[in-house]
């Protein structure tokens, strides 16, 4: 009998919200879907297919780091948000979800680990137990609104330790990493020789401008190695098309070093498709005409959950600022789990915080992303069976 690695054997066991949402949907019951995350299937704008098939798109250019008219695009993008990079210091893949499986690979031998926040969207386990690595959480505090905490990232660091990550602004607690929280972090990573992963795919949606936030961690002149990660799955609402970038920065002899290693690992695999390379320039110019309209969407649907909160329910929205999500906190009975189910038998999917690893209460997560007229039905259902 064949043997597999213990890398993939993961849980396979359907949780009863799974099941339940399965035997909704094989009864034709109506449902108002608030985990919808896909910017595909909710009426947002696209861009015109042509740049897909300009000329030379069927030209192979192995460019390990990315072709260089695309960095150029990315450079300029960058530019435009206030952030001086160059484009040898970035690197092209075909999402982010494979730039972690390098940058576990660049920086870890197997058994060490990474500092990953909580809580937050379910996913760096996974690919860190793919490279062999592990993951250790750091809280960040509700007291905090889910903001960083330097303090607790340092208290999680152990002796194999070798990179902190943070997701920049929190999914799905929509706090953006502020001012003081990136230096104080930055002294932790500096003590510890720890390089910074910063995942900024929810960058560009930053639906509340107070407090001095950090819209990116590129061409700041930073005292650790860091790597900050976006993509059009998130930028221009393009999960499809597979292209995501990697600025890699910080002092220079491990930059150069970094960059040149992971050259070398993408030299090996050359991930990403010509065509959607050629076309960045014009999916970058896409893009703020999505980010717009994703701004107007989440904005007024934030708005009619709120004000569909009655005066003293025992619920409440968790303040956010930016981001798809919204999340509540609601009343420890019946819990996360009861709840999602009473929603459903009514109609409404939403997700339980214990998806996303929220600790000290019971939450939900919903997606802002529905069109208007599902959101405001659901909502409408939401408040009822969550009670005045």
């Amino acid at each position: 009998m064949s043997r597999f690695s213990a890398r993939t054997d993961f849980a396979r066991t359907p949780n009863p919200l799974a099941l339940a949402l399965e035997r909704h949907r094989a009864s034709g019951r109506p449902l108002r879907d608030l985990t919808e995350s896909n910017p595909t299937r909710v009426g947002l704008p696209t861009p015109d297919a042509a740049p897909l098939a300009a000329a030379g798109a069927f030209t192979y250019e192995p460019e390990p780091l990315g072709l260089l008219t695309a960095r150029q695009a990315l450079v300029a993008d960058f530019a435009a948000r206030g952030a001086q990079v160059a484009t040898g210091h970035l690197l092209l893949t075909s999402s982010t979800s494979e730039v972690y499986g390098w940058l576990f690979k660049l920086l870890c031998e197997p058994g060490d680990n990474v500092l990953v926040p909580a809580p937050c969207y379910p996913l760096f386990e996974h690919l860190a137990r793919l490279e062999g690595v592990q993951t250790r959480s750091y809280p960040l505090p509700r007291a905090h609104g889910f903001g960083l905490d330097a303090e607790a990232v340092g208290d999680a660091v152990d002796g194999r330790t070798r990179a902190v990550l943070v997701v920049n602004p929190g999914n799905p607690t929509g706090h953006f990493l502020h001012e003081g929280e990136l230096a104080a972090l930055a002294e932790v990573c500096a003590r510890g020789r720890l390089p910074l992963l910063c995942d900024e795919v929810f960058s560009p949606f930053a639906w509340d401008a107070r407090g001095a936030r950090v819209a990116t961690v590129a061409g700041r002149e930073l005292p650790m190695l860091t790597f900050a990660l976006g993509g059009l799955s998130k930028s221009a609402g393009l999960p499809g098309l597979k292209l995501a970038w990697t600025h890699v920065g910080g002092p220079a002899a491990l930059r150069d070093e970094a960059l040149a290693r992971l050259e070398w690992l993408a030299d090996a695999v050359l991930p990403v498709g010509t065509p959607v390379q050629r076309a960045l320039p014009a999916l970058l110019a896409h893009a703020p005409r999505f980010q717009a309209a994703v701004l107007e969407r989440v904005r007024g649907n934030r708005q009619r959950l709120l004000a569909a909160r009655p005066p003293g329910a025992p619920w409440d929205v968790v303040p956010a600022e930016g981001g798809w999500s919204a999340v509540l906190r609601i009343p420890r009975a019946p819990g996360e789990e009861a709840t999602c189910l009473a929603l459903l038998d009514a109609g409404v999917a939403v997700q339980p915080g214990y998806f996303y690893d929220f600790g000290g209460g019971a939450f939900l997560v919903l997606s802002l992303l529905p069109q208007p007229e599902v959101f405001a039905a659901a909502v409408e259902v939401l408040a009822r069976t969550l009670g005045p």
